[in-house]
């Protein structure tokens, strides 16, 4: 299954059966225990996050409208001793994409991420996020650090691709296939010119992101060493 999941939980026993039953589940389960390691994680690519609503420092529904402002594609459920009518309304209409209060049945939560997960299969998705960098693919908008990034248009393809695969190695005939759709005669530098000059625009708003791995290609990522 592989999915990567984040839970946002500061009750230690509520996020060990969490954590526990989840992985047993073939999940990938990191845990945060509060607001503000909540959103640190948060600036990682999430398959689903399960947020609580009562947390130390920042609570779970100003996490959820801070995320929501640079991310507006990651199924965020609710799980939350909160039970009144008026209290889903307002999770809902802040961007949550379900809401299951507390006690609830592991089963049931089982369920609830396998309709998030098939629907956002159905759903393109129109903004790509990782850390502070940001494309939104309808407006055709890159940034980071909420500054606009001006780009070529194979340096913003070059970008949707590392976007759509952070944290994986990306070798050098891939990424020209999918870029240049043509195949890598392993002579051309044109990607690396390309590379070069993305990585001076991202570096010029934050620290690096596009690593060079000896003989194997690229990675897009915190460093990976």
């Amino acid at each position: 299954m592989n999915a990567r999941i984040l839970i946002v939980e500061d009750e230690q026993t509520i996020a060990d059966y969490l954590v526990r039953g989840l992985r047993e589940e073939g999940y990938t389960v990191e845990r945060a225990a509060d607001g503000e390691q909540g959103w640190a994680c948060l600036q990682q690519p999430w398959d689903a996050v399960l947020l609580d609503w009562s947390l130390p420092g920042s609570d779970g529904l100003a996490l959820l409208r801070r995320f929501r402002r640079t991310d507006q594609t990651t199924p965020v459920l609710f799980l939350t001793a909160r039970d009144a009518v008026s209290d889903r309304v307002r999770g809902l209409d802040c961007g949550a994409d379900d809401y299951l209060c507390k006690p609830f049945a592991f089963e049931e939560l089982l369920a609830r991420l396998r309709v998030l997960a098939r629907r956002q299969d159905r759903t393109p998705r129109t903004v790509l996020s990782y850390q502070d960098v940001r494309l939104d693919l309808v407006a055709q908008r890159a940034e980071r650090a909420e500054q606009r990034l001006e780009l070529t248009a194979k340096e913003q393809a070059l970008l949707t691709f590392f976007l759509q695969h952070p944290e994986e190695v990306l070798p050098r005939s891939r990424i020209y296939e999918h870029v240049w759709d043509a195949s890598y005669d392993g002579l051309s530098n044109t990607l690396e010119v390309h590379v070069m000059e993305l990585r001076r625009r991202l570096e010029a708003l934050g620290p690096r992101l596009i690593h060079t791995l000896r003989n194997r290609g690229y990675y897009f990522g915190a460093d990976p060493r």
